[in-house]
């Protein structure tokens, strides 16, 4: 197979799957919903198209943007049923604190997959018609850059979330003695919740805001703070969340046990410290051993070298 009939097969099979997918979407071969049929019954029919109608500054590109905007969301809708982690990925953009839905994550992250096959397709024709590079190599090169682009933005999520933990691990500290000396001064532990949550700023203070939101609704304060502990899962805040439960179901002294909580995590954080430090020293021994010491052990041995050669 030559180049250029790999490349006109290329463009061939892009214009065959970009006719196939006009022809799909066309209105008349959409299925029609109950919903549809029924609607001309419902309320009165305007004869002129909705598409056309604009929807102010907003709308940048106007009929065609709204348009996309309807493919997206019938795409979004049968991503559902092929995606089986919703609830697990549900879970995580939790964690991360982001709004969006499962289905919209999934959206974007097969939209990133898209962008990468269009870059690696665009690349993989213009290498075959350049011939530096043959078929295989073709298509490792357009398949490459889409599951490069739908695992980028899985690890995004991951960072986020890590990033989120460790920022929630050391605001809890401080937050906790402020607890304790609002329940020292003879405040509830939701009293104490709720003038921690007023007087500070951060990720941890706006999820202590949410479990006061569920309090104000009629759930109960360690219920809601159960559902907290398993949102972050972070295992220095579920410890915090049984503290708080056994403090308010049995009547135990709190203050001491959010001093001891938030010394435990001011503990665990210089152990990391140090383990991290140790980790590093070691990484810090490769450049020393391979790069450092070989140059000073040539340093050291050329002169004797040299006045061998020149028989001194």
């Amino acid at each position: 197979m030559t180049t250029h009939l790999a490349a006109m097969i290329a463009v061939g099979l892009l214009m065959g799957a970009g006719l196939w997918l006009c022809f799909v979407r066309l209105p008349v071969m959409r299925k029609t919903s109950f919903a549809q049929r029924v609607e001309p019954q419902l309320r009165s029919v305007d004869s002129r198209s909705r598409l056309l109608e604009g929807e102010g500054p907003g709308t940048l590109f106007g009929p065609l943007e709204r348009i996309f905007r309807l493919v997206l969301s019938d795409a979004v809708h049968r991503l559902g049923r092929f995606n089986v982690s919703v609830r697990g990925l549900g879970v995580r953009l939790e964690q991360a604190g982001r709004s969006e839905t499962p289905l919209e994550f999934r959206a974007m992250q097969f939209l990133c997959a898209a962008a990468g096959l269009l870059a690696g397709v665009v690349g993989a024709i213009l290498l075959l018609w350049q011939g530096t590079i043959n078929f295989m190599g073709a298509v490792v090169l357009t398949l490459a850059p889409m599951v490069g682009g739908y695992l980028f933005y899985d690890y995004l999520l991951g960072a986020r979330t890590k990033r989120r933990q460790a920022q929630m691990l050391s605001e809890f500290p401080a937050l906790a003695e402020l607890m304790a000396l609002a329940v020292s001064a003879g405040e509830s532990a939701s009293g104490a919740l709720d003038r921690v949550a007023r007087t500070s700023n951060g990720v941890l203070s706006q999820e202590f805001g949410k479990v006061l939101a569920q309090t104000r609704t009629g759930v109960p304060l360690v219920e809601a703070l159960n559902q907290f502990s398993a949102r972050v899962n972070v295992p220095a805040l579920s410890r915090f969340v049984d503290g708080i439960g056994v403090a308010v179901n049995r009547g135990t002294p709190l203050a001491e046990v959010l001093r001891a909580q938030a010394q435990d995590v001011r503990d665990v954080a210089k152990r990391e410290l140090m383990e991290s430090a140790g980790r590093k020293e070691i990484g810090m021994m490769v450049p020393l051993i391979f790069g450092v010491l070989p140059l000073t052990v040539v340093f050291a041995v050329f002169p004797g070298l040299a006045l061998l050669q020149f028989g001194f």
